[in-house]
């Protein structure tokens, strides 16, 4: 059945809320029917996340109407709303690290037994049974913290269809997967709207949306601005009406490295400490200066390891580092940054930023050394390095006091990256850089590494994303199973390789096939 035939199962109508006069939505309408995908779209600080989260029963004060199934409702808390058959995947994962998976996934909905005790193998049962079905085989007694980003994420999507709900949104869901998951997720998505349920779905990934969505709405600045078939939308017309300009080309263009090797890694193998994962062993590649070199592999490659070794935070391990000819071993952050190396981690909330605390204080952590006299840090130096660098980013804030919690997920990465970039670093380390990062922001992001490169900096950049290693790098190295299996020149090489070469030998013998049958 044709999606404009089926009736509305969500209708917002007029909704509007706002913080201290700061209008966060303004006299929103929005629907999804049933069996429908609406993507919701809209630069970070748009107001995307604060209109689900007002469905979802997390945001209440809200003017406006909500109807499901044509009658008006008004949370009062979340589980309200789950109660009304709405469940929300949050882009910011809301997972209690040192529970088990399946602790997690029925966590105040634990199944009982006859006699009133939680009934743990039911538990484990039930949660095996929703990873199987999303296609990731965990153990459901293992602790949340052992996992990856991504596997912390598919386990949310798990938590989420347990609700049975018919209405779910899914914030950023494939920020931090790889393409067979995207794939996976897709196919459960299909499945959802078979089944008549409703998926409202957030994304900064302009691919996606045309491969899983029906309509688009587009927020700016809080108020609905276009919206779009979003099997016909262009990634061009999207962007434009997100921004309210023309954007500028996303990707940097540069001729690279010209200056000598920078960083070298031999034979580098890691005791990553993440049990029931594969350690690296055998990862081994060069960074030039003013070079960006990508690293591509699946989820469980050594990505995010190979980075964490050489900053001096992962775990014990053997091979060689060398960076300007000379070969090191960083202990830690502060060793790693008095060597002019500089991290921006994958998961901000955790590993980059001291949530709780000022833009300002976050954005200078790095720096305090340098610009403090006798022990004493100058407020106005202080102050002035933060905001040329919130100023140069476009962080949206209305003070540099603010707590960096309060700030979107995009402007806390931006703070982030920041704070690495005041460290004027011979070598950067990017992991996820623009992982749930809005078109304009991951231009901007691009602008500032093609800079950065320009400058002489040499850039490791680990990402998920084939398209963004392909049009910002120079070379990509490609990890499988812990070693570094090819290196590509980015000039020569196209998504669908760099993808079959992550896959393994069977990928890239059916791409071979295709090309010369």
């Amino acid at each position: 059945m044709d999606t404009e035939a089926r009736s509305s199962l969500v209708e917002l109508t007029g909704v509007s809320k706002s913080y201290g006069g700061v209008h966060a939505v303004r006299d929103v309408n929005f629907t999804v029917r049933a069996g429908e995908v609406h993507a919701l779209l809209g630069e970070n600080g748009a107001g995307k996340s604060t209109l689900m989260k007002i469905l979802s029963g997390e945001v209440g004060g809200h003017r406006g109407e909500i109807r499901i199934d044509g009658e008006p409702v008004r949370f009062a808390r979340p589980a309200d709303a789950q109660r009304a058959g709405v469940a929300m995947i949050h882009q910011e994962l809301d997972l209690v690290p040192a529970l088990p998976i399946a602790e997690n996934v029925f966590l105040g909905r634990e199944p009982r037994t006859r006699f009133g005790t939680i009934d743990r193998r039911r538990m484990v049962r039930e949660t095996a049974r929703l990873l199987d079905r999303i296609g990731i085989a965990l153990d459901p007694r293992r602790p949340v913290e052992e996992l990856r980003t991504g596997e912390q994420q598919l386990v949310t999507i798990a938590k989420a269809l347990s609700l049975d709900a018919r209405i779910i949104v899914m914030d950023e869901p494939t920020s931090a997967l790889s393409a067979p998951e995207i794939d996976r997720l897709f196919a459960v998505i299909a499945e959802l709207r078979r089944a008549g349920a409703a998926v409202v779905y957030i994304s900064h990934r302009m691919d996606e949306i045309g491969r899983v969505a029906d309509r688009a709405t587009v927020l700016r600045n809080g108020e609905v601005v276009a919206e779009f078939d979003a099997r016909a939308m262009t990634a061009q017309q999207a962007s434009e009406a997100m921004v309210g300009r023309p954007v500028e080309p996303m990707f940097r263009t540069g001729d690279g490295a010209g200056a000598g090797e920078l960083l070298r890694v031999e034979d580098l193998a890691v005791q990553s400490r993440r049990p029931g994962r594969r350690d690296p062993a055998g990862i081994s590649l060069r960074v030039g200066r003013g070079e960006i070199v990508g690293v591509a592999g699946l989820l469980g490659a050594g990505r995010t390891e190979l980075l964490e070794t050489i900053y001096g935070v992962g775990g014990r391990w053997s091979g060689r580092i060398l960076l300007r000819g000379e070969e090191i071993r960083p202990r830690g952050p502060r060793g790693a940054l008095r060597l002019g190396i500089a991290f921006v981690p994958e998961d901000r909330r955790v590993a980059g930023l001291a949530l709780d605390h000022s833009v300002l204080a976050n954005t200078v952590l790095s720096i305090v050394d340098r610009i403090a006299r006798a022990g004493v840090v100058p407020r106005r130096r202080e102050r002035g390095a933060a905001k040329e660098m919130v100023d140069r980013l476009g962080v949206k804030l209305a003070s540099l006091r603010d707590p960096a919690g309060s700030l979107s997920g995009g402007n806390q990465q931006k703070v982030v990256l920041g704070r690495g970039l005041l460290t004027e670093p011979a070598l950067l380390l990017l992991d996820e850089p623009t992982r749930g990062v809005d078109v304009g922001a991951k231009a901007e992001i691009y602008r500032l590494l093609g800079e950065a490169a320009g400058r002489g900096v040499g850039v490791l950049l680990a990402s998920s994303e084939p398209a963004e290693l392909i049009g910002v790098c120079h070379r990509v190295v490609v990890l499988r199973d812990g070693r570094s299996v090819r290196e590509l020149d980015t000039a020569s090489t196209t998504e669908a390789e760099l993808l079959a070469f992550s896959m393994g030998d069977g990928a890239v013998e059916d791409l071979v096939a295709e090309g010369t049958s």
